[in-house]
């Protein structure tokens, strides 16, 4: 995968060679950035992707953000979007956080997808479980 980096952007790199997640970090070049707890902050990791057809980028929480920390983020870069990976970190923490200058704040999943065509129809087909959900299999 193509990887075009802005000014002060940091290479995403994997913590081991089988890791699915590549590390996005905040660039070097930026001011702390204070994540009040309840509240959430979007960073500009200046990292470019080109992201082959036929796949999807997800940004997915850092463990050990969410874990010791309660800040999560999600996202979706899809194929064909070059610019610059910005990642949105929600604090559901208690605490008030910073995000310095090379801090891990994501990781980028890159997976295979799917893309069926689109056929509008009156009714679907029945299947066992219906629209049974939400609870309806019990705990």
């Amino acid at each position: 995968m193509k990887i075009m980096l802005d000014e002060g952007a940091v290479l995403p790199t994997r913590a081991h060679k089988d890791d699915a997640g590549l590390d996005l970090y905040a660039p070097s070049n930026m001011p702390d950035a204070r994540l009040l707890a309840g509240s959430s902050v979007v960073i500009d990791t200046g990292v470019h992707a080109e992201i082959p057809k036929g796949y999807v980028g997800f940004l997915k929480s850092k463990s050990g953000m969410n874990v010791n920390y309660g800040i999560l983020n999600e996202g979706v870069i899809d194929a064909g979007y070059t610019g610059s990976i910005k990642v949105k970190l929600y604090n559901f923490g208690c605490a008030n956080r910073y995000i310095r200058a090379r801090d891990k704040i994501s990781q980028l999943v890159i997976l295979p997808i799917l893309t069926p065509d689109i056929e509008l129809v009156d009714e679907l087909d029945e299947t066992e479980r219906g629209n049974n959900g939400f609870g309806s299999t019990g705990r």
